[in-house]
């Protein structure tokens, strides 16, 4: 039996129903899990400074405020009108920072960026959809970019695949170095780049 799109979770109707239910419906305000992530994530970045960071699924744009801190300047995006309105709100005082609505991968930017951060959304997509995201994120990588991706690894309601999954397609799909593995029981985090490591750049290896 075929869910309907309000019950399919690679279709907005799904995350227009949380977003009707709250404003912060994975609690990224509030939970220290989510708190310790972005934390997490911003440590396991290789530079201190990018030129132009991407993150699809900003959703209500948390992370983006923190890597707006490491970034000249970031485009985020979420294909959700109130996920939208909520980032285009949190983020206003930061002129770094450009939101848009746009559906992915359908709607991937043709920018070029050096850093991709795909955070805790590629689980509720179909495994050729992640294909084409992967695909996406390597064709508008700059030489020596960074993607990076981090996922909850327990199984989540209506999706097809969980963290775990994620990560061991996006190892076999994504044709560049892994600079950083994290696996702890709630997450995997992986950092993939072409770029020198952190001892390189500063001539220390």
């Amino acid at each position: 039996m075929q869910l309907p799109p309000s019950s399919r979770p690679d279709q907005p109707a799904y995350f227009d129903a949380m977003f009707a239910k709250s404003d912060d419906p994975w609690k990224f305000k509030s939970r220290w899990y989510e708190r310790r992530k972005r934390a997490l994530t911003l440590a396991c970045l290789p530079a201190d400074r990018y030129t132009h960071g991407f993150e699809p699924g900003c959703a209500n744009g948390e992370l983006s405020a923190r890597l707006a801190t490491r970034c000249d300047r970031l485009l985020v995006s979420d294909g959700v009108d109130s996920a939208v309105a909520l980032a285009r709100d949190r983020l206003k005082d930061l002129p770094n920072v450009e939101v848009r609505k746009a559906w992915i991968p359908e709607e991937w930017p043709r920018d070029k960026f050096d850093l991709i951060v795909l955070s805790e959304f590629l689980f509720y997509v179909k495994p050729d959809v992640l294909a084409q995201i992967a695909w996406k994120a390597q064709e508008t990588l700059m030489p020596g970019g960074v993607i990076l991706a981090c996922h909850w690894r327990h199984p989540i309601d209506d999706c097809v695949l969980n963290g775990d999954d994620v990560h061991d397609a996006l190892r076999q799909m994504i044709g560049l170095p892994n600079h950083c593995h994290v696996q702890e029981p709630d997450l995997q985090l992986d950092v993939w780049s072409t770029g020198p490591t952190i001892a390189q750049k500063e001539g220390i290896s």
